[in-house]
């Protein structure tokens, strides 16, 4: 009786995989396998990690990926790779197979975390401006003189031109109503705005007249973007910031912002100072001071009682979201969704 079973089910096995087209079998086929996982990872270890080829069927090439960023020179069914000077969290590494036309591909992840605990700074106000209470920020940059803003929600959304003295607009482009506006950079004379949930960007001249735009690829959403005067850098909600080419807007890897003790997800609004990423955590009051290699939060400034000043800060909606960095007269400035006050603070380190 028992061998009758076991007849039984290699026919119903067989079967199975005879219902398989080619391509089914050529991406169940493979898989990554860490020849010599560990539980906790460190800086001073070496992950190895080989594709394997269950069936035999082949391998043409192999492209490797770490954290979507391709790997130089790894194009082989083995990895070997250090984790000396590189970023910290999730990395998860990706093997795309070709064989005959057809291509898969596979994944594994290790997660490696700082042992540095982030620094606590506070601030003082330095100024108070008024600020556009219709104004749902999302994205605050000055260039040169200027200071551009761009708002969302829908049927709101708009990029804009502010007069940082009086909140007044000088200049507005609305989107489309079913456009919800997120982050904005500036990068040569070119605007790049962002949209929440639409995989869309766009980009204007200095003018705020519309020359192009861009579609998300990896990165599911449009948060926060900023840039270092060569790349475009951008948030989507979780906690990863994209690496972008701003001219070809391929998105080039990820770091994860991590400290000591956590992944940090949330990371909203953006802005590159002094080669750092200061960054919003979304519903908080607190900015994070990223280091933009390895994702790492070298500080952070608690403006918890800065709300305080804000007579229509709400926890749900109007939160602190808007960091703009002056960097002709080094100032910082910061301000909330529909907030009615900008606030120009010094950090005290």
């Amino acid at each position: 009786m028992k061998l009758n079973y076991f007849v039984l089910m290699i026919v119903i096995t067989l079967s199975l995989s005879s219902c398989k087209t080619d391509i089914e079998v050529f991406k169940d086929n493979y898989e990554l396998e860490i020849t010599n996982s560990k539980l906790n990872w460190s800086d001073e270890d070496t992950v190895q990690i080989s594709l394997l080829d269950s069936m035999s069927i082949g391998i043409d090439s192999v492209v490797w990926t770490q954290n979507a960023a391709r790997i130089a020179g790894a194009d082989g069914s083995t990895l070997s790779r250090k984790l000396k000077n590189q970023p910290y969290g999730n990395l998860t590494f990706k093997a795309t197979v070709y064989r005959n036309g057809m291509n898969t591909t596979v994944a594994t992840q290790i997660k490696i975390m700082p042992t540095q605990k982030a620094t606590i700074y506070n601030y003082n106000i330095l100024n108070t401006y008024v600020h556009d209470t219709l104004a749902y920020t999302q994205g605050l940059e000055f260039y040169g003189d200027s200071l551009y803003e761009s708002t969302g929600q829908y049927k709101e959304s708009d990029i804009r031109i502010t007069d940082v003295t009086t909140g007044e607009t000088i200049k507005k482009v609305s989107l489309p109503d079913s456009q919800f506006a997120e982050g904005m950079t500036i990068l040569k004379d070119k605007v790049y705005q962002l949209t929440w949930q639409s995989k869309m960007g766009y980009v204007y001249d200095l003018d705020l007249n519309k020359i192009d735009d861009f579609k998300y690829n990896q990165s599911q959403e449009g948060w926060g973007l900023t840039n270092d005067g060569t790349y475009l850098y951008k948030s989507d909600g979780s906690s990863k910031i994209w690496k972008i080419d701003p001219n070809t807007y391929e998105e080039l890897g990820y770091i994860e912002v991590v400290s000591n003790d956590r992944v940090v997800s949330k990371i909203n609004e953006l802005e590159w100072i002094d080669g750092k990423i200061y960054a919003n955590v979304y519903t908080t009051n607190l900015i994070m001071i990223i280091n933009p290699t390895n994702g790492l939060v070298e500080a952070a400034i608690n403006l918890n009682t800065l709300k305080d000043e804000v007579p229509n800060y709400s926890e749900k909606d109007n939160v602190l979201n808007g960091i703009a960095y002056d960097k002709k007269n080094d100032r910082l400035f910061i301000t909330g969704k529909r907030w009615p006050k900008m606030f120009e603070i010094e950090i005290i380190k």
